[in-house]
């Protein structure tokens, strides 16, 4: 049986309630985006983290309890690090850039049925999923894009509210995998021009040259 690296005992890691919780939403959201999530029963989840099916019960009520409380996290996880992309004085294009460059590596490492097995069998952690991404990604892109309009490499006739919405359905379809087919597409490829195509449609004259600098040096 495959084990992740960690301790013995979620009884030795965790000295707490609240810690040992916490470790196992976290080590379960690591089985569910190696594995899947339909493919996973809960007994799996208990062989993985080297704990009793009762003691994993003690903290979830069933798969359904955690797939959701896996989502939040997951959904936490990710705000918390766009947050400290955010933070480190990027000009708007730059920070633009990384935050793609996160998503773009922490879906590579999702299972390929994560998101239908969630739309099938989780309706409700997909509709969790869905909201608070969404809102995420509004909230980060209009901050970008006052952001950008400050510093004059976006336009500043931009339409924030319609831009944003905009990308986020655009973004949605880069998920679609009859759309963008594994066997064909590479995610990161998706999310590269679904960056360079939003950035192109929103920079002024210096930023669209700025953009050009910074393609030519990522291909390098």
């Amino acid at each position: 049986m495959e084990t992740f690296p960690m301790c013995f005992s979620l009884y030795i890691c965790a000295p707490d309630m609240e810690e040992r919780e916490d470790q196992i939403i976290d080590q379960s959201s690591k089985v569910f985006m190696r594995l899947g999530i339909r493919s996973v029963n809960m007994d799996d989840i208990a062989q993985h983290l080297r704990i009793s099916k009762k003691t994993l019960y003690q903290f979830v009520k069933d798969k359904n309890d955690l797939v959701k409380r896996v989502v939040q996290h997951t959904c936490e996880t990710h705000r918390s690090s766009i947050n400290a992309i955010c933070e480190k004085g990027l000009n708007a294009i730059d920070e633009q850039f990384e935050i793609s460059r996160f998503i773009s590596g922490q879906v590579g490492q999702m299972h390929p049925s994560i998101h239908f097995d969630l739309q099938k069998y989780h309706m409700e952690a997909w509709d969790l999923l869905q909201g608070t991404t969404q809102a995420d990604i509004y909230r980060c892109l209009s901050q970008n894009m006052t952001k950008g309009i400050e510093e004059g490499l976006y336009r500043a006739d931009l339409n924030i509210p319609v831009v944003a919405r905009n990308y986020i359905a655009r973004f949605d379809v880069g998920f679609d995998g009859e759309l963008f087919p594994q066997t064909e597409f590479n995610f990161h490829e998706v999310i590269w021009e679904l960056f360079r195509y939003h950035i192109r449609g929103i920079a002024s004259e210096k930023g669209l040259k700025y953009l050009e600098k910074k393609v030519k040096k990522e291909r390098n």
